[in-house]
């Protein structure tokens, strides 16, 4: 047991990515039945979705499970409601900063882990209350920011005195350990997920993962503020990359983006999808049971610190 797993009352520090569409109460109860934390994003869902997907999470599971703010939805103080009205103790937070709902939360003796892209922004999260942070790095599948994880996660380790969850860029358990000895106590994956048993995605989503090399993903948005994404380099990856060329706002581009999305996981069709996916995707090579996933990332990752490693 470390600091992670204590505070989230999980049997490995696992932490299932909070992604859009995907990362709905079927695969995260899976993630945590496999004793990892599974998350319910919140994105994208009116208030009474989310109440359904919460109370459908709890019939599957009785580990515990997050629930994921994406900040900047018009919903969330709606969400911020039902999160605490249905007891859920665990809250990820990303695209924009908490501070307006940490009272609530802290009241209600609710665990909040930011995700955070940088070392000013770390201590700003555990000034004001934090309980973690999940540190993303560059290589992430989704909205990413501008530092590599290995940069980027012993930096914010030596600046910062709560739990650091590493995300971005990890598959399998070599990721795991670099992850540790860069200073996290655990760590949060997306990718792999995403195309887990579970998961809502279809075919066409699950077979561009597997079938991508390392240089399979691109990113769009980077020209726009806050608009860095990154997925399968595709046909609809193309779209968005020259509307991105055509000077369209944050909100236009937005709104293109999530509906790459959404036809991704609702339609799968591969010639109007954005899928995304970390760079990590070059290493998956199959769909398995989330549970499955959560015990090889721990099981692989132990195998490797058992060997008898020399490096002088």
């Amino acid at each position: 047991m470390n600091r992670v797993t204590e505070l989230l009352g999980i049997k490995y520090p696992v932490v299932q990515g909070a992604m859009q569409e995907v990362a709905t109460a079927d695969l995260a109860a899976a993630v945590s039945n496999g004793g990892g934390l599974g998350i319910i994003a919140a994105g994208g869902k009116t208030p009474n979705e989310l109440r359904e997907q919460i109370q459908k999470a709890k019939k599957l599971t009785d580990k515990p499970f997050a629930v994921n703010l994406m900040l900047m939805d018009k919903n969330t103080p709606e969400h911020v409601k039902v999160i605490i009205d249905e007891g859920v103790k665990i809250v990820t937070t990303g695209a924009g900063t908490p501070k307006p709902y940490m009272p609530d939360l802290k009241a209600a003796g609710i665990k909040v882990m930011p995700v955070i892209p940088n070392v000013k922004i770390a201590k700003k999260m555990e000034e004001m209350g934090a309980d973690a942070v999940i540190v993303e790095g560059m290589e992430a599948g989704g909205h990413i920011g501008g530092t590599t994880s290995m940069v980027l996660w012993p930096q914010i380790a030596d600046a910062i005195n709560i739990p650091l969850i590493a995300a971005g860029g990890i598959g399998d358990g070599r990721g795991v350990v670099e992850a540790f000895v860069a200073g996290a106590e655990g760590v949060q994956c997306g990718t792999i997920f995403s195309i887990a048993k579970e998961s809502p995605v279809g075919d066409n989503w699950r077979k561009a993962v597997i079938d991508a090399t390392d240089t399979g993903t691109a990113v769009v948005g980077s020209t726009i503020k806050g608009g860095a994404t990154r997925g399968i380099a595709n046909e609809e990856a193309g779209k968005l990359f020259e509307l991105e060329k055509t000077g369209v706002s944050r909100d236009e581009f937005n709104s293109a983006l999530n509906k790459g999305l959404y036809v991704g996981v609702r339609e799968d069709d591969p010639d109007k999808s954005f899928f995304m996916a970390g760079e990590v995707a070059g290493l998956i090579k199959e769909s398995k049971p989330a549970a499955e996933i959560v015990k090889d990332l721990m099981d692989d990752a132990q195998r490797i610190l058992n060997k008898n490693i020399e490096i002088m």
